[in-house]
């Protein structure tokens, strides 16, 4: 079993719908029993709150279900919880390694870095483009989907 956390500043946008999509993803190809996929956030602003509307809508836009859930903060147990731990921009990055005391065993990534366009996932909540940061989420996941399949 493979299992992947998301993670973005706020849990309600970017690292929910890349959840969103993985499942979709790996729906499609029918290999859920072999994933356990989830997302978090670095901050607390959002803990509770569903995934934003903008990014439900842009998600539904392309007939991928968003399901009833909650932001959650990282936790330093998610580290061992999680293969991977995916985050969105390089401050992400930043905060996922101060709060799980750095990344000893490499799992920490950026999802863009799974692309032929290494980097950040736009971010809409200041952009207010949901279709650009879908269009990245779904390459990243792709790309990582790709690259998990692969390993032995």
């Amino acid at each position: 079993m493979k299992k992947v956390l998301f993670v973005c500043h706020g849990n309600i946008c970017r690292s929910p719908m890349a959840e969103m999509i993985l499942k979709h993803l790996v729906r499609e190809r029918g290999l859920e029993k072999q994933f356990t996929i989830a997302s978090a956030a670095t901050s607390t602003e959002e803990i509770g709150n569903p995934v934003y509307p903008p990014a439900r809508a842009e998600l539904a836009r392309h007939g991928i279900p968003v399901e009833k859930r909650g932001a959650r903060q990282l936790t330093r147990a998610d580290y061992a919880a999680y293969d991977l731990l995916i985050g969105m921009d390089n401050a992400n990055i930043r905060n996922m390694n101060r709060m799980l005391g750095g990344d000893p065993e490499g799992k920490i990534h950026r999802l863009m870095d799974f692309t032929n366009r290494p980097g950040e996932v736009s971010d809409p909540w200041y952009s207010d483009r949901f279709d650009i940061a879908y269009r990245d989420i779904l390459e990243g996941c792709q790309g990582l989907l790709a690259h998990v399949l692969e390993q032995p």
